[in-house]
Parts: structure tokens; C-alpha cells; sequence
């Protein structure tokens, strides 16, 4: 059943996506395979068109977007590019509901970098980390909060204008991970302002694996200096005299070699679909759905860990299955129905989007509720 896809928050689909990814790579392979010098205008016009449609997700300006092979080598990117005094003997804040990979990287660089990585962790019984734990654990001694705006498990949303608040008071860099709503609910780099972000295009973009983006204001750009760099970190990658390297202005300081262009390329299709489409009228469709979810999963009993507040969530519906019952075995069943879900341990994810249809939804909630029966109601506990 397309209709009945709820997978947003893993790979993002709409009508025509295979067709449009097959034209563009035939493209590609036609500039490519030409016996002609047509192949690099080619491939950094293509992606530099990839850097504006994100710029105009973001509302970014000119010159603080750049490619990233995914969120990790983002966040990677921009921690070790900045000066080694802002880091040393410092915090790096962290919640314990963030992205585990950004999480596995910092651990890693606080050896290195010689920061300290402050975790902060749920409260007994929760599924997020509060923003007021957050901020109590925000002192000046915080040189970077890497904020998680929407939870990959819960869905749950911060109040980024909280934070960041905070953060200003605090003297911190603030970044925030966007991957789980981007594209979906709107944001807008300089409203709250943050200093970095980081995000993917496989998600409610619709776009490939590998294509990744950073963006960092232009005042912090001008304080970084990237260790890995390259030809393509310069503001002329063809001066190549060896004694005279010099960082680009902008965010190209944070390229290197030779871009890796292919993700960005097969992106493309999808991000001017995205750009294209009535976002309003895609939200509006997410939440109809989601409440519908949400509705069911309340009167039926299942342990919700998605708020229930609109403004407290992201695109996704998650619920926490009983104990013994992996996540696993309800996607096979539901599976074997044409709906498509995913699960993390026992949390059962359902994310809805463009391709979704009202009876799509229907026969989610069909499927949930009769192996609600089949495993007995359990507790009900939803959260705020």
C-alpha cells in the first residue's frame, strides 16, 4: 500500500521520486561519459543548486551553507575547526535523547579537543530529556550546546527559543540537529539565531543517503580554521602554490578535496520537488494524521511516548511496546499488511507524509489496535 507509508522520519518518498532519481542519474551518466569538457561546470553548478535549495530551507544566507557526507562528519566538520582555546577545559553540552551517533563522535573528540562532554540525562521513567534540566545544567562554562530540535525516538520538541536564549546569556556556540523535522515544520537559522546547524535530505526532503549539509553563521566561519582542508577550502581551488594557502571567506573553508557531488546530484530532483510543494498544506496533512494516530493509540491504551501537544512534537508518532515484545515483531506484522513502520527496540515509529492517505492511516490504526488485543492493553501513561 503506497498509501499507507509511515517512514518519514527514515526515508522520506513522493509520487514520481523513482522516475525523477532514474532521469537525473541518466543525466549524470550522459555528462560524465561525454568526450567533452563539460563534466566539473556540470557537477558544481549541480551543487551549488543543491547548497541554495537548502539556504532556502534554512533561510541561510549566501556563503554559510556547505555538503557533508551525513549529520556526524557535520558536527565533525565544525568541532575541530574551531580554535583550540574556546574548547580546552571546557563543556559540551549534550542531551541524552540526542542522535547516539553525534554522541559517539564527541565522546571520541573530548579526548583530543580536551573538553569535557556533559551528557544530560532523562529523569526516572521519562522519554526525553527536559529543557529545564538542560538549562540547569547550562552554565558559563558551556562553550558548545549541540541541541536535539526533535527527538529521532519520541518526536519530542524542544523549545528552541528557550535554549538558545539561554544559551546567548551563557556565551555558548549553539548548534542544532534539524534532521528529524526539516523540511516539515519551518526553521529559520537567524530566528532564534544559532551558530551552526546540521541536518540530512533523506527525510521529509525526500532526498539520498550522503547528502548532508553544515551551515555556520558568517562571523563563526571566520574564527574556523578546518584541519582537514584542501584545493576546494580556498577562495581560488586552482591557486596552487604551496606557500600561499589561504581559507575561503565563507563556508567553502570547510570543503576540502574534490567535493563529493553524487549525493548531492541525486538529491536534487527531490529538494526542487520539496520547493515546489504548498508546505503548509504538507504539515496541515502531517498533523491531521498524527492526531488520528495519537487519538487511537490513547483510547486503545498504548504507552505513547510522543507528547500530545501539537507544539510539543515533531512529524512522528512513537510508542513504547510492552516488555518482551520487540519493536520488530509488529513492523513484520504490519508489513504483511502494505504498511510500512519501523521500530527502535520497542519503541514502534509511524511517521506520516506527503504520499499518506487518510485510509492509509486508517488501516495503521486497524493493525495497531488488533495486536493491542492480541498482546493485551498495558498501561496507559501518556506523556505531556
Amino acid at each position: 500500500m503506497q498509501d499507507a507509508y509511515f517512514l518519514y522520519h527514515s526515508v522520506g518518498q513522493y509520487q514520481g521520486k523513482s522516475e525523477d532519481l532514474a532521469r537525473k542519474m541518466s543525466e549524470f551518466a550522459q555528462v560524465w561519459g561525454a568526450f567533452d569538457d563539460s563534466q566539473w561546470s556540470y557537477l558544481l553548478s549541480q551543487r551549488a543548486s543543491f547548497i541554495d535549495r537548502w539556504r532556502a530551507i534554512l533561510n541561510a544566507p549566501e556563503g554559510s551553507v556547505t555538503t557533508s557526507e551525513n549529520v556526524t562528519q557535520a558536527v565533525n566538520m565544525l568541532m575541530t575547526a574551531l580554535p583550540p582555546g574556546m574548547l580546552a577545559g571546557k563543556r559540551v553540552l549534550v542531551s541524552a535523547d540526542c542522535f547516539p551517533s553525534n554522541h559517539f563522535l564527541l565522546a571520541k573528540l573530548q579526548e583530543r579537543l580536551g573538553f569535557r562532554l556533559h551528557t544530560v540525562p532523562m529523569r526516572q521513567g521519562a522519554s526525553w530529556t527536559e529543557d529545564e534540566d538542560f538549562i540547569a545544567a547550562w552554565d558559563e562554562d558551556v562553550a558548545v550546546a549541540l541541541l536535539t530540535w526533535v527527538s529521532s525516538t519520541t518526536s519530542n520538541r524542544i523549545d528552541l527559543a528557550a535554549l538558545v536564549e539561554h544559551g546567548r546569556r551563557m556565551g555558548s556556540l549553539v548548534g542544532v540537529d534539524i534532521t528529524q523535522a526539516a523540511g516539515l515544520i519551518p526553521f529559520d537559522v537567524t530566528n532564534p539565531a544559532v551558530d551552526f546547524t546540521v541536518s540530512t535530505s533523506l527525510k521529509w526532503m525526500c532526498g539520498t543517503p550522503g547528502a548532508g549539509i553544515l551551515h555556520v553563521t558568517p562571523d563563526l566561519i571566520m574564527k574556523c580554521q578546518p584541519e582537514l582542508r584542501g584545493w576546494f577550502s580556498q577562495p581560488d581551488p586552482f591557486s596552487w602554490a604551496l606557500d600561499r594557502f589561504s581559507y575561503a571567506p565563507d563556508a567553502r573553508r570547510f570543503d576540502n578535496g574534490t567535493p563529493a557531488c553524487m549525493a548531492a546530484i541525486a538529491s536534487l530532483p527531490a529538494m526542487e520537488w520539496h520547493a515546489r510543494q504548498d508546505h503548509v498544506a504538507i504539515l496541515a496533512q502531517n498533523r491531521r494524521h498524527t492526531a488520528r494516530i495519537i487519538e487511537a493509540a490513547l483510547e486503545h491504551g498504548l504507552n505513547l511516548v510522543t507528547p500530545v501537544a501539537e507544539s510539543r512534537r515533531g512529524g512522528s508518532v512513537m510508542m513504547r511496546l510492552p516488555e518482551g515484545l520487540e519493536a520488530a515483531t509488529v513492523v513484520a506484522a504490519l508489513r504483511e499488511q502494505g504498511i510500512a513502520t519501523d521500530g527502535r527496540g520497542r519503541i514502534l515509529r509511524a511517521s506520516p507524509g506527503v504520499v499518506t492517505s487518510d485510509a492509509g492511516v486508517e488501516a495503521l490504526v486497524e493493525g495497531m489496535v488488533r495486536h493491542a488485543k492480541h498482546i493485551g492493553r498495558i498501561s496507559l501513561r501518556p506523556q505531556p
